[in-house]
C-alpha cells in the first residue's frame, strides 16, 4: 500500500509546497492537487515538481469540461516532462453548479466526454495523429462548426517523457464507477467508507472490470482521511474537524436532487441525515448540519485513535481494495505520523 496526501483547494499553494516537500522525505508517495474553482492545478503542480525529487503529482480533478482533451494532452505530457515521469492525471466531471456557473459550458454527457477524452490523451502520449468523430470532432469540419475548414490532423509536438501517464477518475454514480473500472488507471472516490464500499459501489467495479482491457493494470484506489496517533479522548475528539468537511460535500455541494454526495450518504444507509443535513446547510445552518454527520462514519472514513486502532483501519481500507491510502496529518509533525504510517503500511 502508498501513501497519498491531498492538497486543499483553499490553501496557499506556497506554504503546500513547503509542507509537501517534507513529506515526500517522510514518505508519502502521491500528493493530489485539488482545482475545484480555486487555483488551477497544474501551476501548482509544476511547482511541486520543481521542489521535489520522488513523489508523484496527480491532479485531482481536472474537470473534463473546461479543457478540449488536446489541451489536456499538453498538460499532462508537459507536467511529465518537468516532473521527470511523475504526474497523475486525475479527471472528473465535476457538477452542473461548477462547469454551468463558473466555466459556463453546458453539464451534458460526461459519461461519453470521459470515455473520449482518456482515448485521445492516450493516443496523443503515443504521438499519434488525433482524428476522431465523436462527440469530439478532429479536425473539425465545416459540418461540425468550424469557421475555416482549414484544420489538419496533427499529433503532439514534442515527444513525451513517456508515452503513457497514469489516468484516475474521481468518481461516485453507479455508471460512473463502473466505466472506470473499465478504462482507467485508478479511482478517486470521496468520503470513503471502507465496510459499506462494496454495498454502494460493489456491482458496479465488478461489472467494470469485466469489460476492462488485458492491456491495463488492475484498479488502483485511493482512500482514506484524517490521521491523528493517541489514547484518550482529546485525540478523538479531533474527528470533530472532519465534520465541516463532510457537510459541506453532503449538504453544500450540489442542490436538491442533484448531488452525488448526498446520494452517497444516503447509499451507506444515512438517509435521514443526508436529507436533514442538506436542509440545514442549504439554509445557512452549517454547524447544525456539521453536528449531524454521524459518528460512526467519521470513525471509519479516519484513522483516530490509539496506535493499535489506527493500524485495525489501515488494514479495514486495505481490505476494501484501497492501494494508495490518503493521509492528512492532525499532529504538531506532520512527517513523523507520516513517517509512522508508512512503516505500518509496508
Amino acid at each position: 500500500m502508498k501513501l497519498s496526501y491531498t492538497l486543499m483547494y483553499d490553501g496557499n499553494p506556497r506554504a503546500a509546497a513547503d509542507q509537501v516537500a517534507g513529506l515526500e522525505q517522510a514518505g508519502i508517495d502521491v500528493v493530489w492537487v485539488a482545482e475545484a474553482y480555486g487555483f488551477d492545478s497544474p501551476t501548482l503542480m509544476g511547482y511541486l515538481a520543481a521542489r521535489t525529487r520522488s513523489v508523484q503529482i496527480g491532479s485531482a480533478i481536472l474537470n473534463i469540461f473546461s479543457r478540449t482533451p488536446s489541451a489536456l494532452l499538453q498538460t499532462a505530457a508537459g507536467l511529465d516532462n518537468v516532473s521527470g515521469g511523475r504526474a497523475v492525471l486525475g479527471l472528473g466531471a465535476s457538477g452542473p453548479q461548477v462547469i454551468e456557473g463558473f466555466h459556463g459550458v453546458p453539464y451534458a454527457r460526461p459519461l461519453t466526454r470521459t470515455a473520449e477524452i482518456v482515448d485521445l490523451v492516450r493516443r496523443g502520449l503515443r504521438r499519434e495523429v488525433l482524428e476522431h468523430d465523436g462527440l469530439f470532432q478532429l479536425p473539425l469540419s465545416k459540418e461540425h462548426g468550424a469557421v475555416t475548414g482549414l484544420g489538419k490532423p496533427l499529433k503532439l509536438l514534442n515527444r513525451p517523457e513517456r508515452d503513457a501517464i497514469p489516468i484516475w477518475i474521481a468518481a461516485l454514480g453507479p455508471k460512473s464507477v463502473e466505466q472506470t473500472a473499465e478504462i482507467a488507471d485508478g479511482w478517486i472516490p470521496h468520503l470513503f467508507h471502507p465496510e459499506k464500499a462494496h454495498l454502494v459501489w460493489g456491482e458496479a467495479l465488478a461489472a467494470g472490470a469485466k469489460q476492462r482491457s488485458a492491456d491495463l493494470d488492475p484498479l488502483q484506489i485511493t482512500a482514506g482521511g484524517m490521521v491523528a496517533i493517541g489514547e484518550g479522548p482529546e485525540t478523538k475528539a479531533l474527528l470533530d474537524l472532519a465534520r465541516p468537511v463532510f457537510a459541506l460535500y453532503v449538504g453544500g455541494m450540489g442542490a436538491k436532487g442533484k448531488n452525488y454526495y448526498n446520494d452517497v450518504a444516503r447509499a451507506y444507509g444515512y438517509e435521514r441525515e443526508a436529507e436533514e443535513i442538506q436542509d440545514l446547510y442549504l439554509s445557512g445552518k452549517k454547524k447544525e448540519a456539521e453536528a449531524l454527520v454521524p459518528q460512526d462514519w467519521l470513525e471509519a472514513s479516519n484513522l483516530v485513535g490509539p496506535a493499535s486502532y489506527v493500524r485495525e483501519r489501515i488494514e479495514a481500507f486495505r481490505e476494501a481494495g484501497v492501494t494508495h491510502l490518503t493521509v492528512l496529518p492532525a499532529s504538531d509533525d506532520p512527517a513523523a505520523t507520516v513517517a509512522q504510517v508508512k512503516e505500518w503500511v509496508a
